[in-house]
C-alpha cells in the first residue's frame, strides 16, 4: 500500500469550515486519486466529503504534528484498496467529525444522506468504547454499535481500517497509552479482522500490538530473526528451487513464494511450548498459487512426493472452508536436514480472498442486491452474535459474550458474579466446578446452567452462565472421570478418590464385580480364596487395589470376573461364553491400533497389566506372543446393534492423474465414511500410494467402500493395512 506521506493529497489540503468554498477546494480529480474506480457522480460525492472533512478538522493536528485530515484520508485509501463503495469511502473521510468537531449527525445526514450518516454514527459509537472498562454505559455503546454492524458490515470495516492506521502511528503516544491500545487491539480488533477473513489486517494488527505491548521483546526477537535470516537464506533458496522444479516436472503451472512467519506467531509458539528461539525451526513457509482447484490437489501430491508429509499435519480448507470463507490446502513436510516446511496451496482467487476476506473487491449495492459468499458469511456471523446474546441480562454481560465469540477455539462461560472463565471445548459443568475451586468441585452435586438445573456431565457452550450447587456431605463420584475434560479436574478427582474415597471406590468396585459374577451364573460368596490369590499375583495388586481399579474404571468388572472363574475350571468358562464388545466400554477396553479391528473381524482380547483389555484381530502378529498363555487372553465377540464408527487403515494405489486425490476423497465421503488421516507415497512416475485412515461401521461397510473405490478408473489396487504394516506386505481384503 502507498505510504500516506507520498500521497499527493497529503500535502496542502484545503482547510476551512463547512459551508465555505476555498480556492483549492478538492475536485473529482482529487477523489479519483483515492479511488480511481469510482464513476464520475460518485467521485463528486467523495470530493465533497473530502472538502467537508478537511474544513471540519481545520487547525487540528495529530500527535506527530501532521494535519489531522491525513488520518481520515489514510482510512479512505485503505478502503479504496478493498474497492469499497463511495458511501463507505465518504464515511471514512467523515468518521471523526462528529466526535472531534462541532459537526453533528444531522449535519452529516443533511449533506450526505441517511446511509452515510448511519455509517459515521456506527463508527463513532465504536470510538466511544473503553474496552478495559466494565461500566454499563460503555457496554451499552458496544451493544448499539453491534446492532449497526449487523445491519451493515461496512461499519466494522471502516473501524478496522481506522484502527489499522492508528496502530501504525502510535509512536507519539505514551507507553501506557500504547500498551492499553495494543491490548485492546489484541482482544477485540485483531480477532474481528480474523473472523472477517482480513488476514493482512489481522496479522499486522497482531504485529503492531506485540511491538507496542512488549517493545524490548519485539526488538530482541526481531534481531534474532535478522541474524538467522542470513544463515537460513541458502536453505530457503534450496527448498524454493526444489518446489519449483518438482511442480515444473509435474506440469503444474504455479507461483511459489517463500514467506517468513510473523514475529507475534513465533513469540506465541515460544510462550505456549516453552521454547527458546533456537528451538523454533519452522520460521519459514512457502505459498504455492495455482490456476484452479484440481491443480491444488495435484500440487499437494507432487510436493508430498518431494518431501514426506508429517502425519496429522494436512488440513483441507478447500473442501471444508473456515468459518470466515478462507480456503487453502495446508501441509507440513519433512524438508532437508529434517527442517519442517509449511506449505500452503491455493488458487489465485483463494489467495486474494485470504488477504482481503469479506472486503475483497467489495461492490456494495443498495436495494438488497445479492451479496457474495464471503459477505453472506460475514453477515451470518454478525447475526449469530446477536442471537447468542439475545437473552443477556445486561450490557456488561453482552460485552463479555462478544469477546467470547471472538475466540472460537475455547469455551468461555460466566460465574454467577459475571466473571468470565475459559475452558477447553467439550468441557462440562464438573470441569467448571474444579476450575472455580477444588473444594467446590469436591462437594458439587448439580449445576444451574442459564437458570436451569442440569447434570454435572452437561457440556458447556459459549456464553453459558454456570452456578454450581454444593453440599458439605457430597463427595466426588468415580463416574466423573469419564466426562471430565480438563487435566485439573481429572487430577483432583483421581486424587480425591485415591486418598479420601478409597473405601467408597472399593465398595463400588465390589458391587460391579458381584454384578458381573452373577451375570455369569456364579454366586460371589462361592469364589474361592485361591482364585483371588492367583488374580492378585497375576495383576501384582491386592484384592482391595483390584476392586478400587474396577470402581475407577481402570478395569472392567466382567473381565476380572472371568479371570476369577478361570481358576474354577474349564467347564465353567465354556458355559460362560465370550465377552461381548461394543467399542464404547471406555478406558477399560481398547481397540488395538496395530490391527484396528472392526465389527465383523474375528477378535480376541489381550489382558494387559495396567492397561485393561486390548482387542486384536485373530490374524494380528501381536496375538502369537500371548496366545499360548491362557492367563493373558480372553474370548471376545462383537455385540449387536453397534452404533459407533471404527478406524481402519487402507492403502490405495492410483495412477498419477490430475485431481485423483479429490476423486478418491469424494468417493469415500459418498459412502458415508469420514477421513481421519491421509498421506501419500510416490511409487514411481506413474503411480502413487494413498494411505487413508477412514471410519466405517463394520466389515460390510468397509467392503462396500472398497467396491466403490475400485470402480474409479485411476485406482489399480486397494489394500487394508493390518498388523502394524505400512504398506509393503499388508493383508488384502
Amino acid at each position: 500500500m502507498t505510504a500516506q506521506a507520498q500521497h499527493p493529497l497529503n500535502q496542502a489540503l484545503p482547510v476551512g469550515i463547512p459551508g465555505e468554498s476555498p480556492a483549492n477546494e478538492p475536485t473529482p480529480d482529487d477523489a479519483a486519486i483515492i479511488a480511481p474506480y469510482l464513476k464520475p457522480d460518485e467521485a463528486e460525492i467523495l470530493a465533497k466529503a473530502l472538502a467537508f472533512s478537511s474544513r471540519a478538522h481545520q487547525g487540528q493536528l495529530r500527535k506527530g504534528g501532521e494535519p489531522y485530515i491525513s488520518h481520515p484520508l489514510a482510512v479512505a485509501q485503505t478502503l479504496a484498496g478493498w474497492r469499497m463503495d463511495v458511501q463507505a469511502l465518504a464515511a471514512a473521510l467523515l468518521h471523526d467529525v462528529v466526535e472531534d468537531t462541532e459537526v453533528s449527525r444531522e449535519d452529516i445526514q443533511t449533506n450526505f444522506g441517511e446511509a452515510i450518516a448511519n455509517l459515521v454514527d456506527g463508527v463513532t459509537k465504536l470510538d466511544l468504547i473503553q474496552f478495559e472498562s466494565r461500566k454499563h454505559a460503555q457496554a451499552e455503546n458496544f451493544r448499539k454499535m453491534l446492532l449497526a454492524m449487523a445491519r451493515d458490515v461496512r461499519v466494522i470495516l471502516i473501524k478496522l481500517a481506522d484502527r489499522w492506521h492508528n496502530m501504525r502511528t502510535l509512536e507519539h503516544m505514551s507507553l501506557e497509552q500504547r500498551q492499553r491500545i495494543a491490548q485492546e487491539t489484541l482482544d477485540i480488533y485483531a480477532p474481528i479482522a480474523n473472523r472477517l477473513g482480513l488476514n493482512v489486517v489481522f496479522h499486522e494488527l497482531q504485529e503492531l500490538a506485540f511491538q507496542n505491548m512488549y517493545p524490548t521483546r519485539y526488538r530482541v526477537l526481531e534481531k534474532a530473526i535478522s541474524a538467522s535470516r542470513t544463515e537460513r537464506r541458502e536453505l530457503v533458496k534450496k527448498i524454493n528451487q526444489a518446489i519449483r522444479a518438482k511442480l515444473e516436472v509435474s506440469n503444474i503451472r504455479a507461483e511459489v513464494y517463500g514467506r517468513e512467519k510473523h514475529l507475534y506467531s513465533i513469540y506465541r509458539k515460544m510462550q505456549e511450548k516453552h521454547l527458546a528461539f533456537t528451538e523454533v525451526f519452522d520460521i519459514y513457509g512457502f505459498r504455492v498459487v495455482v490456476d484452479d482447484v484440481p491443480s491444488c490437489y495435484l500440487a499437494l501430491g507432487a510436493l508430498h512426493g518431494l518431501y514426506k508429509p508429517i502425519p496429522g499435519k494436512i488440513k483441507d480448507y478447500i473442501a471444508i472452508p473456515k468459518a470466515n470463507g478462507y480456503q487453502s490446502l495446508h501441509s507440513t513436510l519433512f524438508g532437508p536436514f529434517g527442517t519442517p516446511v509449511e506449505i500452503q496451496i491455493r488458487t489465485k482467487e483463494m489467495n486474494r480472498l485470504a488477504k482481503e476476506g469479506v472486503a475483497s473487491h467489495w461492490l456494495y449495492k443498495a436495494g438488497g442486491a445479492e451479496l457474495t459468499e464471503a459477505q453472506r458469511m460475514a453477515h451470518q456471523w454478525l447475526q449469530s452474535l446477536l442471537d447468542i446474546q439475545a437473552d443477556s441480562r445486561d450490557s456488561v454481560e453482552f460485552l463479555e459474550h462478544i469477546k467470547v465469540d471472538l475466540f472460537p477455539d475455547e469455551v468461555y462461560v460466566f460465574t454467577p458474579k459475571g466473571k468470565i472463565m475459559a475452558l477447553p471445548r467439550e468441557a462440562t459443568a464438573v470441569d467448571f466446578a474444579y476450575n472455580v475451586h477444588t473444594d467446590i468441585g469436591n462437594h458439587c452435586v448439580a449445576a444451574r446452567i442459564n437458570g436451569d438445573y442440569m447434570p454435572l456431565s452437561t457440556p458447556l457452550k459459549n456464553g453459558d452462565r454456570v452456578e454450581i450447587v454444593t453440599s458439605e456431605s457430597a463427595q466426588p463420584n468415580p463416574a466423573w472421570i469419564h466426562f471430565a475434560v480438563t487435566g485439573k479436574a481429572r487430577a483432583h478427582i483421581r486424587g480425591a478418590l485415591k486418598h479420601v474415597h478409597q473405601h467408597e471406590s472399593e465398595m463400588l468396585g465390589l458391587q460391579l464385580l458381584n454384578q458381573a459374577l452373577r451375570g455369569l451364573g456364579m454366586d460371589p460368596e462361592n469364589v474361592a480364596d485361591s482364585c483371588w490369590e492367583h488374580l492378585a499375583k497375576l495383576n501384582n495388586r491386592s484384592r482391595s487395589d483390584i476392586l478400587v481399579e474396577i470402581g475407577l474404571g481402570k478395569k472392567l468388572g466382567m473381565m476380572v470376573a472371568r479371570q476369577l472363574l478361570a481358576r474354577e475350571g474349564e467347564d465353567i468358562m465354556r458355559s460362560v461364553g465370550p465377552l461381548l464388545i461394543r467399542g464404547s466400554e471406555g478406558v477399560a477396553v481398547r481397540l488395538a491400533k496395530c490391527c484396528r479391528p472392526i465389527p465383523g473381524d474375528p477378535i480376541i482380547g489381550q489382558i494387559k497389566k495396567d492397561q485393561g483389555l486390548i482387542i486384536h484381530t485373530h490374524d494380528c502378529p501381536q496375538v502369537k506372543h500371548f496366545r499360548e498363555d491362557p492367563d493373558k487372553w480372553i474370548d471376545v465377540e462383537w455385540g449387536q446393534d453397534l452404533d459407533k464408527a471404527f478406524d481402519v487403515s487402507i492403502r490405495i494405489t492410483v495412477a498419477n492423474n490430475r485431481g485423483v486425490l479429490a476423486k478418491v476423497a469424494a468417493a469415500i465421503a459418498a459412502e458415508g465414511s469420514n477421513i481421519d488421516d491421509v498421506h501419500m507415497e510416490e511409487e514411481s512416475g506413474d503411480y502413487t500410494h494413498l494411505y487413508f485412515t477412514v471410519q466405517v461401521q463394520n466389515r460390510v461397510h468397509l467392503s462396500r467402500l472398497i467396491r466403490a473405490l475400485r470402480a474409479l478408473q485411476e485406482v489399480t489396487h486397494i489394500t487394508r493395512l493390518k498388523g502394524g504394516q505400512t504398506g509393503r506386505s499388508a493383508n488384502i481384503v
